[in-house]
């Protein structure tokens, strides 16, 4: 398909995460005049037309706020864009086109080219996995409202099975389970389902906070750098007072066959394995003609464009972005909220400059700290130089996460759900059979199940 003639500036944003919200949202309030008078126009490329805000995925696995709260929708917010529920999957910038799937591509067959004007790269970034033999199978992921919302309905079943059986091994690989990675996601997801799970225990009359194993597997010798060595070292140690096992300097091998096998040796039955060992830059980098660093980030100036590539430009995690406020030189931007947040607006306004012949701006954002919650009223942070830990660190945690949430409209639903639960109890129901909705018509029609109703590991 040849690209469409045009007379507007066309501006295409890959990816509708924190970059890609917040820059077409900052593009769409500089340049409504323009877009009005149909002189330019935004399109965001995003495979879900909604942005996931990631830090209350673990609150969201916990109950503790409904999964419709954790996104926003793209078309209501970015009401004077185009929004194409689709991905890139290549982009010619010397052509200035970009190659899409879309669900009707997927159907016809086809390709769909797009040209642009100005190109902005969020796609974001994609779990970073190791060849571990079962992982691919048995493993569960915590990227999206999804993996969250899905290993919340796994934990309650698994407490389902346990209660039901009077087979000990399935009973204690069903009350098993597994978090590879000592980053944000790790603890926090380990921190809120722990918490959930144990609260839930009550109404199970054979099952018991004690009868459950949480380990948590890291290969490095410390969790949560970026809190400090000290609120570090104090997680570990609160964690263990929990009962949760903490294995530092230690390796996931296998979980084939529900059988997880660690570097230090230890080998146990396990129904229930979380992956959030890191991440890697979206694959659609490597499918472009532009530059990349040696960890297959694109490379960036401090004015957040690609680095020697005119009317390009990318921030977040698919960007290496220099750190001007570093004291050693060379250094980077972390691949975090705090930053992309930041980026975007920054970004928003350069691509304006560019289009007015204006002078850019340069990013410099001093990072601040830190906050990680560990279940209910329990946290760490270190922010601005000052640690805190226990009630102070997590309220300090939904204060500013609940600042940074887009929309006034989901500040106050997120707000009234934290009042309504600590006014009654948790919601402990697991809908499993929402992950195959199909499946019990398809039983009733005389045909075989497509998936496992329950959706277990």
């Amino acid at each position: 398909m040849a690209p469409e003639p045009r007379t507007c500036v066309r501006v295409l944003v890959i990816g509708g995460g924190y970059v890609g919200l917040y820059t077409a949202l900052r593009l769409q309030q500089r340049l409504k005049a323009e877009i009005r008078k149909r002189e330019a126009e935004i399109v965001v490329v995003s495979p879900e037309p909604y942005m996931t805000y990631q830090p209350f995925l673990p609150e969201a696995a916990a109950g503790a706020i409904s999964p419709r709260h954790v996104v926003v929708s793209l078309r209501r917010v970015l009401a004077d864009c185009q929004i194409v529920v689709g991905e890139a999957t290549s982009i010619d910038h010397a052509r200035r086109t970009a190659t899409l799937s879309t669900p009707a591509t997927e159907e016809n067959g086809r390709t769909e080219q797009l040209s642009y004007d100005e190109l902005v790269l969020a796609p974001g970034s994609v779990s970073r996995t190791l060849p571990i033999p079962g992982l691919a199978e048995h493993g569960i992921g915590f990227k999206t409202v999804e993996e969250a919302i899905g290993l919340r309905n796994h934990v309650l079943e698994q407490m389902d099975i346990a209660s039901s059986t009077r087979d000990p091994a399935l009973r204690d690989a069903a009350l098993t389970f597994v978090f590879v990675g000592g980053g944000f996601a790790g603890v926090e997801a380990l921190g809120e389902l722990e918490d959930m799970a144990r609260y839930a225990a009550r109404y199970y009359h054979n099952v018991k906070p004690e009868d459950m194993k949480w380990i948590l597997v890291e290969a490095s010798d410390r969790i949560l750098p970026e809190v400090g060595a000290e609120m570090g070292r104090y997680t570990v140690t609160e964690l263990r007072r929990r009962n949760i096992e903490v294995r530092l300097k230690t390796r996931l091998e296998s979980c084939a066959d529900r059988t997880v096998v660690l570097s230090d040796g230890a080998r146990f039955p396990a129904r229930t394995v979380v992956w959030t060992a890191g991440v890697k830059p979206h694959p659609v980098l490597a499918a472009t003609d532009l530059p990349l660093n040696g960890r297959g980030r694109l490379r960036c100036t401090p004015r957040l464009g690609v680095d020697g590539v005119a009317h390009a430009w990318a921030a977040g995690d698919a960007a290496a972005v220099p750190d001007v406020t570093a004291k050693e030189p060379g250094r980077e931007t972390a691949p975090n909220a705090q930053h992309a947040l930041r980026q975007a607006r920054v970004l928003g306004d350069n691509i304006v400059h560019a289009l007015r012949d204006e002078p850019l701006e340069t990013y410099a954002h001093k990072y601040v700290g830190s906050v990680a919650s560990l279940g209910l009223h329990k946290g760490v942070a270190h922010v601005y130089g000052r640690k805190l830990k226990g009630y102070p660190a997590w309220f300090m945690h939904r204060v500013y996460h609940l600042s940074r949430v887009p929309t006034f409209n989901r500040k106050a639903r997120v707000l009234a759900e934290w009042i309504l639960a600590g006014l009654f109890t948790r919601e402990i129901v697991s809908l499993g059979s929402l992950e195959h909705p199909r499946a019990e018509f398809e039983l009733a029609a005389g045909g075989k199940a497509s998936g496992d109703p329950k959706g277990s590991f």
